[in-house]
């Protein structure tokens, strides 16, 4: 099988192994920051032109538009939703969305965070490696002079721009049925305040931004699991496993010692956002215990990977 087949790319062997030579390790030529730039965009083709990303994002995107046509039916039978304000409560959001269909952002983020979003991360970040090893794909992928390094960084990468692709698909989703069912304008904060709409487009931003940055501790450990075997399916179903027993563990009132270290814990800490002023101390330990996630199973990943003995 040729490097074209596996990327799509044409790439010379000869620059793996000349003619009649054998190949020294060590002795492959270092890689130029373009060919890096270009594995990066290769691997980002291929991650958003399988159709299981496209129907991952599809069902994500398909979350804000049944919530919103349920709140609908549920507003012009003249019902009222429950819910109230309430610090790091994303849901109470759903009783402001009928009078104000920015509130459906918030709302599809909220929803979609504890299970969707990071089920979906975990299926492309635990296919990362484990996938190119079962399609036998990864040891072509290593004849190239990146190293293993680079290539895990460049998955990493990827799976990060899907984190990000992701909530931005569920957030732009919720913007449109938000404005196309429900009247639009100022809004009015959870601690009481008025704000623009301009303001609230731009605090809608934010909270994206905060919930994607939510992910990349689930983005590091599924790429962790991955480097663990050589199954794609294994790998993703381990890893969307891990997320279900810690959400399940973080909803026990007896293990709340142990919660505030569970990566998802802080989760809806984003709704801390919507205050006036912003109320931060949850936020930046969210984001700190991600980095934390990220750094200790980025690390883990590197190790295995870099020492794991590659034989498909």
């Amino acid at each position: 099988m040729s490097r074209a087949d596996v990327r799509g790319e044409p790439v010379r062997e000869a620059e793996a192994t000349a003619p009649g030579t054998v190949a020294v390790p060590g002795a492959v030529r270092r890689p130029s920051p373009l060919w890096s730039l270009g594995l990066l965009r290769s691997e980002l083709l291929i991650t958003f032109r399988r159709w299981r990303t496209l129907a991952l994002l599809a069902v994500l995107a398909a979350v804000p538009i049944l919530v919103g046509i349920a709140v609908k039916i549920e507003t012009s039978d003249g019902s009222s939703l429950g819910g109230g304000g309430g610090g790091g409560e994303g849901p109470a959001f759903i009783s402001q969305i009928s009078n104000n269909g920015l509130f459906l952002v918030f709302t599809a983020l909220a929803a979609t965070l504890p299970f969707f979003l990071p089920m979906a991360i975990g299926v492309v970040a635990g296919d990362a490696i484990a996938g190119e090893s079962s399609a036998g794909t990864l040891r072509y992928l290593l004849v190239a002079p990146a190293g293993r390094s680079r290539l895990l960084l460049t998955k990493y990468a990827t799976v990060l721009a899907f984190c990000l692709a992701a909530t931005l698909v569920v957030a732009v989703s919720a913007l449109a049925v938000g404005a196309l069912l429900f009247p639009v304008g100022d809004l009015v904060t959870i601690s009481g305040t008025r704000i623009t709409y301009a303001e609230g487009l731009g605090r809608a931003l934010l909270i994206a931004l905060v919930v994607a940055a939510s992910l990349v501790g689930v983005a590091a450990l599924g790429l962790f699991v991955s480097t663990l075997t050589g199954s794609g399916i294994a790998a993703m179903a381990t890893t969307v496993g891990l997320l279900i027993t810690v959400q399940i563990l973080d909803q026990i009132p007896q293990l709340d010692a142990l919660q505030p270290y569970f990566f998802s814990h802080y989760w809806l800490s984003f709704a801390d956002l919507m205050r006036e002023p912003v109320y931060w101390d949850d936020l930046v330990k969210n984001l700190g215990l991600q980095a934390l996630y990220a750094a200790v199973f980025g690390s883990a990943a590197w190790a295995r990977f870099t020492t794991r003995d590659i034989t498909a």
